[in-house]
């Protein structure tokens, strides 16, 4: 939901192509509400249906002093869409932000009054891009990984104290490119350390499964460029990561099992927490 909305309304990439908070906190809004009300939809079939929202896990460092406060602003509206999702009470700078911006309180009361969070997994995607050098000006550059998944991770769960998985990760964006089978290892000693350290870590998830077309731009125009980030590429020749991928498991799958926390999702049905 937040990718979305942000490539669309305030990088002017994607769908509505806007840039500006007004048009991030429309298309936000509606995302989520629209996410909200499908999970409602579905449970009225499958009670006992589980959701895992996946999103970008980001983090925002101040280059200068005087971007502190821009850097924090940014930190907090890249939990917005799962605030809201999970009926998480926002800050005041946060709440004076959306009302500034488009939502009004009887919107904002929606949220809060229709979480599903017990039915929820949360997913956090982690690339290099994901960490971000805020300038006194507001522009951004990589930052690389300078917290890493295990700590970016662990602020997630700390917000919001629910199950995790890491749900996509490879290695684009690292100039000059890096090796993937070890940037594949280094994620799963990031999500291995969030498990040993009482995290309920439920999965683990390396993107993607087959190169794709275009992905280094975000699919923002046409060349029809091969983006070699698959375990195998388009004529299904596994890859070394693919390869790498393909031992770790052969090799975890015996102790997993019995390292599992014991979890009953969903946390509790609609009825048992009324």
């Amino acid at each position: 939901m937040y990718v979305c909305a942000k490539f669309s309304a305030l990088y002017d990439w994607w769908n509505e192509q806007f840039a500006s908070d007004g048009a991030l906190v429309t298309v936000l809004k509606q995302r989520v509400r629209a996410n909200v009300l499908a999970m409602h939809a579905i449970l009225t079939v499958r009670p006992d249906a589980l959701f895992i929202q996946s999103e970008s896990a980001e983090r925002f460092h101040a280059a200068e002093p005087q971007a502190m406060a821009e850097t924090a602003m940014m930190n907090e509206r890249r939990c917005l869409s799962l605030d809201l999702n999970y009926g998480r009470q926002i800050g005041a700078d946060m709440l004076r932000y959306v009302l500034d911006n488009g939502m009004s309180m009887d919107e904002y009361d929606f949220f809060m009054h229709r979480s599903l969070k017990q039915h929820c997994t949360r997913g956090t995607d982690y690339y290099l891009t994901n960490e971000h050098h805020v300038r006194t000006d507001g522009c951004l550059s990589g930052a690389g990984d300078v917290f890493g998944y295990a700590v970016i991770g662990r602020q997630y769960y700390e917000r919001y104290r629910l199950p995790m998985m890491h749900t996509e990760t490879n290695g684009r964006g690292a100039a000059p490119r890096i090796d993937e089978p070890d940037w594949l290892h280094r994620q799963w000693l990031s999500a291995r350390n969030l498990h040993s350290c009482g995290v309920p870590v439920l999965g683990f998830t390396r993107y993607s499964l087959t190169d794709r077309i275009d992905s280094d731009i975000a699919l923002r125009h046409k060349p029809a460029t091969l983006t070699p980030y698959g375990l195998f590429d388009l004529d299904r020749n596994i890859r070394p990561v693919g390869e790498a991928y393909r031992q770790m498991i052969a090799r975890w799958r015996g102790v997993l099992p019995s390292q599992s926390m014991c979890l009953e999702l969903p946390v509790a049905l609609p009825e048992a927490s009324a």
